[in-house]
């Protein structure tokens, strides 16, 4: 007979490496002042898992703090959250022609539709299930990317009309996506904002009355009054991300890894793959169990520091797969103490933002970023 000893783990799961905690008291607060900003109703973007932070978290914190939507781009992700229980309106606005669109009517989801051809399958759809679609017409507004083209915008427009009076679509909003909108004042925000205005006249020249009409994100909500209509979409900022630089939003993400190893390094000692950096000291050197496969850039090396004893520390070596190699120098650090690798920065600690700038990217794609390895 196995002996259950032998099926147990060797070291208990929430302390044998990097683990990752959410504030959601930050992203309440985030929420509560996104949401005086918008002035109408507040959509909460939890895509990507929330950016990160667990869609199901921030989407119920959200809503409990000002948001009255769900925003979401993919119906798969739009459908988990239905089977999670949250009942609140929810838009789906990025999904292939071919995805069953039959799951939106059951769930009662929103989506988008970007062209005709996306516009006939969803009432295809509708006319299976016996009830109308609710759908967002999606204008591209200066991106060149999702959202129809302008010279379509009027044939989209008479085919959700013609959709309506068949009663297999009801038109609920129109919707855009400034390109520029984390640099206010930039001449592209003004153009997004004209096309929008136009492609709300040509929808209702063609006889649609949508309720509701979204142009402006996280930034256009800060920052351009302008773009705010009958509600906003904001994402990274309930979360602690102003991407325009002009509002204090508190950082929701703290990431930590154990010191697992210390070693005496003399001078001289070369560090990591390729032995980009070399000791020019004696010093002490702390590993952690956590690299790139976890969301750590590689291309941070040699400039990133985390937090250990209260104190920066640099980042020495290459970041590998799955380990990083730290300075602590002289601290009194100890196998089993904890280093902060990014946290919101009130204890002196690196930041989303921090990294960010080390790794040549935005802080998005940092909190996007972290493995499944690491412990929620």
């Amino acid at each position: 007979m196995t002996s259950t000893a032998l099926l147990e783990p060797v070291v208990d799961h929430r302390t044998r490496g990097a683990a990752l905690q959410v504030d959601l008291t930050a992203i309440a607060e985030n929420t509560r002042l996104l949401a005086d900003r918008a002035g109408g109703a507040l959509m909460a973007v939890v895509k990507a898992d929330g950016f990160g932070h667990g869609a199901a978290r921030v989407a119920r914190t959200a809503l409990r703090n000002g948001a009255s939507w769900l925003g979401v781009t993919s119906l798969e992700e739009a459908v988990a959250l239905r089977l999670d229980g949250i009942t609140a309106p929810v838009l789906s606005w990025l999904n292939p022609v071919d995805v069953p669109f039959r799951q939106a009517l059951v769930h009662d989801i929103d989506v988008a539709v970007p062209g005709p051809e996306h516009l006939a399958v969803v009432a295809a759809a509708a006319r299976r299930a016996g009830k109308p679609a609710r759908v967002h017409l999606h204008l591209d507004v200066g991106l060149a990317r999702d959202g129809a083209a302008p010279l379509a915008w009027a044939r989209l427009c008479h085919a959700a009309r013609r959709a309506e009076r068949d009663g297999t679509v009801r038109v609920l909003g129109v919707m855009g996506h400034l390109a520029c909108a984390d640099e206010p004042g930039h001449p592209a925000n003004a153009a997004g904002r004209e096309r929008f205005a136009w492609g709300v006249a040509v929808a209702r020249r063609h006889g649609l009355r949508p309720p509701l009409r979204h142009l402006a994100a996280t930034s256009a909500t800060l920052t351009d009054p302008l773009s705010r209509h009958t509600l906003c979409r904001v994402g990274a900022g309930l979360v602690g991300i102003d991407p325009t630089g002009t509002t204090a939003l508190r950082g929701a993400m703290t990431l930590t890894a154990p010191v697992v190893s210390i070693r005496e390094a003399g001078a001289g000692t070369p560090v990591g793959y390729g032995h980009q950096w070399t000791a020019a000291r004696a010093t002490r050197l702390a590993l952690l169990p956590l690299g790139y496969a976890d969301g750590v850039p590689r291309c941070a090396s040699g400039v990133a520091e985390v937090a250990v004893h209260g104190r920066r520390c640099p980042v020495v070596g290459r970041i590998s797969m799955d380990q990083v190699v730290v300075d602590v120098g002289a601290l009194p650090v100890a196998v089993g103490d904890v280093a902060t690798v990014f946290g919101p920065g009130g204890h002196g600690e690196p930041t989303i933002a921090d990294w960010a700038a080390w790794s040549g990217t935005i802080p998005h794609e940092i909190v996007t970023g972290i493995g499944a390895r690491v412990h929620r």
